[in-house]
């Protein structure tokens, strides 16, 4: 259910952006790819037997600069996708996924960078009897997402164009069940797509936006939570708590750095303590450490009209329990709601090891 959450999130925003009045010209493409699951974790060498094979199915809305924010980005195209996948193993399955994505341009509009975000289902994940095999997926919906490298060509002939080029596509449930390991298929792709009412094109609308942005120091606030699961098959899933106090400083229309602290409530560790000191007497753990942490971030935002991407690099303080590293990282979306009140979607990890996907609310002042 909270991939379920997370998807619609994306979805919500992206179509709010729709609420305009301008031209109405949309894009149907179609990609096949081929390519191999990357080994990142040893872990799952066992489920790398075959090529997966599959196809993406995309819809996307074009943007000529009617909003400021069009051309500030090189007018990208916005739009939801399909993607099926055959992972080509007995204990793996296949995928059935919907995303949100965003297409932006480069050289001349030739090439073209997808980002796309969503939910799957995995029609083979982990069962402790039928399936202990499939140790990359503990659930059936997923988080997943893909990025695409393509060089496109529009409008070849009569609203027909072709493309090709190279893809990953990830698959996992970010902790939310165990086990956890996850998937990255790399893939070639290639494809057509068309262009409807190709005929009414607008020109692209030059920005008329002064180059020069200033804005004060912005302090935030906000609270966190979901609910995620060690990596201890069966231990159950608890909810976590995190508070968030930053600063933050616009350096131009598109960009923030930030500045600020954590503090985190994570039941899933305490219980964990608990575990290792009754189940594994020889980690010479007590059972009465302390399972809140409080660590420092610093993070760039980049702001897209409403939505906003945030990345953040943080070091936690306070750590009176070793759990996977001091160094923690979040990715992730927000959605600004006025000037001042955002919700957020964001997944928090040490390194490549994610701990959970954190549900946000927030102000800004």
């Amino acid at each position: 259910m909270i991939r379920f959450f997370a998807c619609f999130f994306c979805l919500f925003s992206l179509s709010s952006i729709a609420q305009d009045k301008t031209p109405n010209l949309f894009t149907l493409d179609v990609n096949l790819f081929y390519g191999t699951i990357l080994e990142h974790n040893p872990d799952i060498s066992h489920l790398i037997t075959d090529h997966p094979t599959g196809l993406i199915l995309s819809f996307s809305k074009k943007t000529y600069g009617f909003k400021a924010w069009e051309s500030r980005y090189n007018y990208p195209d916005w739009g939801f996708s399909f993607v099926y996948q055959d992972m080509k193993d007995q204990f793996l399955g296949e995928h059935y996924g919907l995303y949100a994505h965003y297409n932006f341009y480069f050289l001349k509009r030739h090439l073209n960078f997808r980002i796309a975000q969503g939910i799957s289902y995995a029609t083979k994940p982990y069962h402790k009897v039928e399936n202990f095999q499939n140790n990359a997926y503990g659930s059936d919906l997923l988080s997943s997402t893909y990025v695409m490298l393509n060089y496109k060509k529009e409008n070849i002939i009569e609203g027909f164009g072709l493309q090709a080029g190279i893809s990953i596509v990830h698959y996992s449930n970010a902790n939310f069940r165990a086990p956890n390991n996850s998937t990255n298929t790399f893939a070639f792709n290639i494809g057509t797509n068309y262009l409807f009412d190709y005929q009414n094109k607008p020109e692209y609308i030059p920005s008329s936006e002064e180059k020069t942005y200033k804005e004060a120091i912005k302090y935030n606030l906000a609270f966190r939570s979901g609910v995620n699961e060690s990596d201890i098959i069966d231990v159950g899933q608890y909810p976590f708590y995190i508070v968030s106090a930053y600063a933050d400083k616009r350096l131009n229309r598109k960009s923030a750095i930030q500045f600020g602290t954590d503090v985190f409530f994570s039941k899933f560790l305490e219980e964990l303590i608990y575990f290792y000191s009754v189940a594994f007497p020889e980690l010479d753990v007590s059972g009465d450490e302390d399972w809140k942490r409080v660590g420092v971030f610093v993070g760039h935002e980049l702001f897209i009209n409403k939505m906003s991407f945030i990345s953040q690099l943080g070091y936690y303080v306070y750590y009176p329990y070793d759990f996977e590293g001091r160094v923690y990282n979040r990715i992730g979306l927000k959605r600004y709601f006025g000037d001042k009140l955002f919700g957020a979607i964001t997944l928090k990890s040490h390194g490549a090891k994610a701990e959970a996907v954190e549900f946000g609310i927030g102000i800004r002042l």
